[in-house]
């Protein structure tokens, strides 16, 4: 099993068990006040490993699946197993990291906010993924045909970016965006040709 299949088998196991178990859910959650006032540093990771539903989880994990498969096998091939692997797992879980500060900033002092998934880890993953590689074909919802990733990155984004202006939902979009920031900004430190070769592909 690589890497990516990895990180599924333990983030379906830990999710089923943890929606069959409320206390080890409740240990698990990403809650910015527990962080601030109990040091608490641990949930900006654990949170990653359990979702609300079977819906939630499989998005995630059939996202991170096909993404993260198709990174893992550019990273391997680039950098060789050891090095590209260990970007892979760095990319993960500091992308979740950082796709958790901007739900830390805003609500460190609100003890009733919770929040829980990969999906920041997830679009980390996703948007590297896009700009290593933004001639492949990606889905999107309510399109029947499937569209380059230098455009469905784009597109992306705005939903994103449109949502988490309007609010009141239940959904992270800022985790999204953060996770999505990160990707971006990692591949382009690694190699900053990846980003010529998205504009010029773009404009």
């Amino acid at each position: 099993m690589n890497i990516v299949s990895n990180i599924i088998l333990i983030t379906v196991l830990i999710s089923f068990q943890a929606n069959k178990n409320p206390g080890l859910k409740q240990r698990f959650l990403f809650i910015p006040y527990q962080l601030k006032h109990n040091n608490e540093f641990y949930r900006l990771i654990s949170h990653i490993f359990i979702h609300a539903d079977i819906s939630h989880l499989a998005f995630n994990m059939i996202s991170l699946y096909f993404l993260g498969s198709t990174l893992s096998y550019y990273f391997i091939d680039y950098y060789g197993l050891q090095l590209g692997t260990a970007y892979l797992l760095i990319l993960y879980f500091a992308g979740a990291i950082f796709a958790s500060l901007p739900s830390f900033l805003k609500n460190q002092d609100n003890s009733n906010y919770r929040s829980l998934g990969a999906s920041g880890a997830v679009s980390a993953v996703i948007f590297a993924a896009i700009i290593c590689n933004p001639t492949m074909s990606l889905g999107i919802m309510f399109l029947p045909f499937p569209i380059p990733a230098y455009i469905f990155g784009p597109i992306y984004l705005a939903i994103e970016y449109f949502l988490m202006r309007r609010g009141g939902t239940v959904v992270a979009h800022d985790a999204h965006l953060g996770g999505a920031l990160f990707g971006i900004l990692f591949v382009l430190l690694l190699n900053i040709e990846k980003g010529k070769e998205f504009l010029d592909l773009f404009f």
